[in-house]
């Protein structure tokens, strides 16, 4: 009987199946945002690789011109330098989405395993997250505006 009794005891300080699952129900959302934030990560990650790279091809071929085609080099730069300034934001704001997200998913087990009443822990670091990933995607959306600018195609080449 002895032996019963203590196992019931410790199987009382563990955790219902049904509490973690229940746990585990409520971060699915948070967690497929994840994903999504990722792949805007990825996005971004490369949109920067590009532009680095177009940057220092410019920056080599820049000592050797003059003239207007120098002007345009400069010119070039000058907005290549603004989209790696929109991107490092963008990246900025959509990882602190993802780490806002990881707070959630980590809040909500911990506010589930120990009975802690922080709803609005869990809703204000979920808002922030969405806050943060909104303001990412604008300035997103801003360096895409920048990169149209800079692939215009010149008149004097369209004739």
């Amino acid at each position: 009987m002895g032996f019963l009794r203590i196992m019931r005891e410790v199987m009382e300080m563990f955790p219902a199946i049904t509490t973690i699952a229940q746990a585990i129900q409520l971060s699915l959302s948070p967690v497929f945002m994840l994903a999504g934030i990722a792949g805007v990560l990825n996005l971004l990650a490369g949109r920067l690789s590009r532009v680095i790279d177009r940057a220092r091809a410019l920056e080599q071929l820049h000592p050797s011109t003059t003239g207007r085609e120098r002007d345009r080099y400069v010119a070039e730069l000058r907005l290549l330098d603004r989209r790696m300034r929109g991107i490092n934001v963008s990246l900025f704001l959509c990882t602190g989405s993802a780490i806002a997200t990881c707070a959630v998913v980590a809040l909500l087990f911990v506010g589930e395993l120990a009975t802690l009443k922080i709803g609005t822990i869990i809703a204000l670091a979920f808002i922030l997250a969405m806050l943060m990933l909104v303001a990412g995607l604008v300035m997103f959306v801003l360096e895409v505006r920048l990169s149209i600018r800079a692939t215009r195609i010149r008149g004097e080449l369209l004739n």
